[in-house]
């Protein structure tokens, strides 16, 4: 009896004791770092916050204040104040680097040109014809002109004339021109300037021409007991020239003329009894196609003398 009651006193007393804490977890350990893409499947705590999306838009933000136009003006200013304000920086130069663009240096609309010049013959291997003569043109336009042109000739024999004559016991069936004029017109397509020896710079430029006129032709009869006669010309002639520029109101031109008309030359059986008058050799005469091909040089003066710039507005 005595016995059962101590082993109950010291089940109750045992029984009486406070009760122990259990004992705090381990702490995990730090993940390794060929770890972080590992998954845990066993964890407790809870998931952390997620981070809010860019693309989202926060409709609580306050809204940002209206721009204020002069002041952005103003500091734009300081900006370029700033950055002006330091010393300039000088860069050497040289002639090369200097560009200039001269404008054209003539004009030729609405003034006259007078052209006094000296010409001669190129294809004639008979007969050589020295011209004095001159042209008046107006332009309309600084590259359209109309004008009138007049020239005359003097003849001067050359020398397969004289052999002919000596060698072959003939003479040659020639004519002399006596005069021409012309109504010309005028087209300059090209124009250009170029440098003498890097010092001054000269204009030019390339004209065309093309014209009606007439002149006349006189016979030189080879038998000087003969009267000769002269032929009434149609003369068509085209050319071209070059036009050098020294001042505004004189140049010096430069050409070819091809003057082309039908004349009539002495009837080959011309003697006593026969074609002896001037009216009968000129009906029997022999017609032939010509071109008379002439080498021009003058110099032109124009008016009025100087000339303004026009621009559009």
């Amino acid at each position: 009896m005595a016995l059962a009651c101590a082993v109950g006193l010291t089940t109750g007393t045992a029984l009486a004791q406070p009760k122990k804490p259990a004992p705090a977890p381990a702490p995990k350990p730090a993940p390794a770092p060929g770890a972080e893409g590992d998954i845990e499947m066993g964890g407790d705590e809870k998931p952390a916050t997620p981070p809010a999306d860019p693309g989202e838009i926060d409709m609580g933000a306050e809204d940002p204040k209206p721009g204020d136009l002069a002041t952005d003006m103003a500091n734009a200013d300081k900006a370029n104040a700033s950055v002006s304000s330091g010393p300039a920086r000088k860069t050497p130069l040289s002639w090369s680097d200097i560009i200039t663009v001269v404008r054209k240096p003539f004009l030729k609309v609405r003034r006259t040109e007078l052209y006094p010049f000296v010409g001669t013959t190129m294809n004639d291997n008979m007969v050589r014809h020295y011209t004095v003569g001159g042209e008046l043109a107006y332009y309309l336009t600084d590259v359209l002109a109309v004008g009138v042109e007049g020239m005359y000739y003097q003849r001067a024999f050359r020398e397969p004339f004289d052999l002919v004559a000596r060698q072959a016991r003939r003479l040659p069936t020639v004519n002399e021109y006596k005069w021409s004029a012309a109504l010309n017109f005028h087209y300059v397509p090209v124009y250009g300037k170029f440098a003498v020896l890097d010092k001054r710079i000269v204009t030019w430029e390339v004209q065309f021409v093309a014209g009606i006129g007439a002149g006349q032709s006189q016979v030189i009869p080879r038998d000087t007991k003969f009267p000769g006669f002269s032929n009434f010309l149609i003369q068509p002639n085209v050319g071209a020239g070059m036009r050098f520029f020294l001042a505004k109101w004189i140049t010096i031109n430069a050409g070819v003329r091809d003057y082309i008309f039908i004349d009539k030359f002495e009837p080959t059986n011309r003697e006593v009894g026969m074609n002896e008058t001037a009216e009968a050799a000129k009906k029997n005469a022999d017609s032939a196609f010509i071109n008379n091909v002439m080498f021009q040089i003058g110099v032109s003066f124009w008016l009025p003398t100087s000339f303004e710039y026009t621009t559009f507005r």
